[in-house]
């Protein structure tokens, strides 16, 4: 998949859609949560890192199964189906991961070496998909307010290195050892969430409010003032708590069209635009165009980091909306030159051409998606909802990502056999869908209160 998070909820802006408080609205206490001072402590550095293993390792799950599918193939005799089963799985346990990720946020023979290859890698996936819902809100929540988005925005670089060291290191070494190298990301985080903190909003919301001040003095350092920050989580939790509980059938209402709308639909058609399928499998596509494997994937490890990074700068700068529709329109492209380089092919032209289109195609596509696409939709998302659905919205929204990964991670190897031209058009088909939507439905929230981008998105 992508692998970068696709829901990254700014949890203590949530608030200024709640309820006013005589003495100062719970907008102005959401302002300052997570303090005013750039101080960056140890035990708040500590944090962080743990959580960026976390984000690395998910990318190298993502990562692994390109490099490691003709060793895994050839030694445990799997058919072109079976590996489709294994790609694939992954994104079914996001889906399984996704579904309880807000309860749990809130509560606290050859074939069968095949099998133990298929549930390591389906447990894999239950773990990053609730990964996926945990790691922003926590962030957002010990962060500094002033530093929050910065330290947020790490997560997806973190995601497109790990992938990109499993693309270079996957040329290099065995297919066993380069699970194991997975692993190390993984226990580093393990090890390192026994000496991170619990959130303090969320002590102050469990009734913990003795172990908020101690909580925050650790995260922001001892000659640190945190009396008015601690006061203002706890005003932040008395207003949430005056809110009506939601179900999920509220988000059914017509009021919330709009955002269901946008939400589902940029989160569907980003990745049925067939990044994970790509990314998953590009090992085969090189090789069936006549390029050296090794050198396609490394082509992508080198380029994708430097897009993420430049993305991330351009995010607040040029605006959602505009990168959006550029980066979805040289997806397109992308997918358009592998589509045409494969047709090419099948009519028995330019064989040459053929390589540098198809490189040149999917080096484009991967730079689309690193510079914005893959990232874009899950802002927006953390934007558009209201507080008192946004929970109900995020575990949907994650759902729909992960389903529609497993969508394209399992067909696609069925399709390229099918056509390997037609399945980069079908591709290319769904990136263009994607400018045609984002003009008509997605609106452009950089520099807006969300109570402006919400007021505007109900119908």
């Amino acid at each position: 998949m992508d692998v970068s998070e696709p829901l990254l909820v700014d949890a203590s802006a949530e608030i200024t859609n709640g309820v006013g408080r005589e003495n100062g609205s719970a907008e102005a206490a959401a302002a300052n949560i997570g303090g005013d001072s750039a101080s960056i402590s140890a035990v708040l550095l500590l944090s962080i890192v743990v959580l960026g293993c976390g984000s690395f390792a998910n990318g190298c799950a993502g990562g692994f199964s390109s490099p490691a599918e003709d060793g895994i193939m050839e030694e445990l005799g799997l058919s072109t189906a079976e590996y489709s089963v294994f790609g694939s799985i992954y994104s079914i346990g996001g889906m399984l991961g996704a579904l309880i990720s807000g309860k749990i946020c809130d509560l606290i023979g050859r074939k069968r070496g095949a099998w133990l290859l298929d549930l390591g890698r389906l447990s894999t996936g239950v773990g990053f998909g609730l990964f996926t819902f945990v790691n922003p809100i926590y962030t957002a929540e010990i962060a500094p307010k002033n530093i929050r988005g910065a330290f947020v925005s790490l997560s997806p670089l973190l995601i497109t290195g790990g992938a990109s060291l499993m693309f270079l290191i996957g040329n290099l070494v065995y297919w066993r050892y380069l699970a194991v190298i997975a692993i190390v990301p993984c226990a580093f985080q393990l090890i390192g969430s026994f000496f991170v903190p619990e959130s303090p909003r969320w002590l102050a919301k469990v009734g913990r409010e003795n172990e908020v001040e101690t909580t925050l003095k650790r995260l922001r350092g001892k000659n640190v003032d945190i009396s008015q920050e601690a006061a203002e989580i706890r005003y932040f939790v008395e207003d949430l708590q005056q809110l009506s509980e939601s179900s999920f059938l509220d988000l059914f209402q017509h009021k919330y069209a709009r955002s269901l709308i946008v939400g589902v639909g940029l989160m569907l058609l980003a990745q049925l635009g067939g990044f994970t399928g790509i990314s998953y499998y590009a090992s085969s596509v090189f090789e069936a165009s006549g390029l050296s494997s090794s050198i396609g994937t490394t082509s992508i490890a080198i380029i994708q980091i430097p897009f993420a990074l430049i993305g991330v700068l351009l995010m607040d700068k040029v605006g959602r909306r505009p990168l959006l529709l550029v980066t979805a329109a040289c997806a397109f492209l992308g997918s358009f030159l592998a589509g045409l380089a494969f047709l090419l092919q099948d009519f028995g032209l330019g064989k040459e051409s053929t390589v540098i289109l198809v490189l040149s195609g999917i080096l484009v596509y991967y730079a689309s998606y690193s510079l914005g696409l893959s990232g874009i939709p899950g802002v927006i998302m953390s934007e558009i909802f209201p507080m008192n659905i946004k929970g109900s919205a995020g575990s949907l929204l994650i759902f729909v990502y992960w389903t529609s990964c497993w969508i394209v991670s399992y067909s696609f190897n069925f399709l390229f056999d099918w056509s390997r031209a037609g399945v980069f058009f079908i591709f290319a088909s769904i990136c263009g869908s994607i400018v045609i939507f984002s003009m008509k439905m997605v609106p452009e929230t950089k520099k807006r209160t969300l109570e402006e981008i919400q007021a505007s998105m109900i119908s």
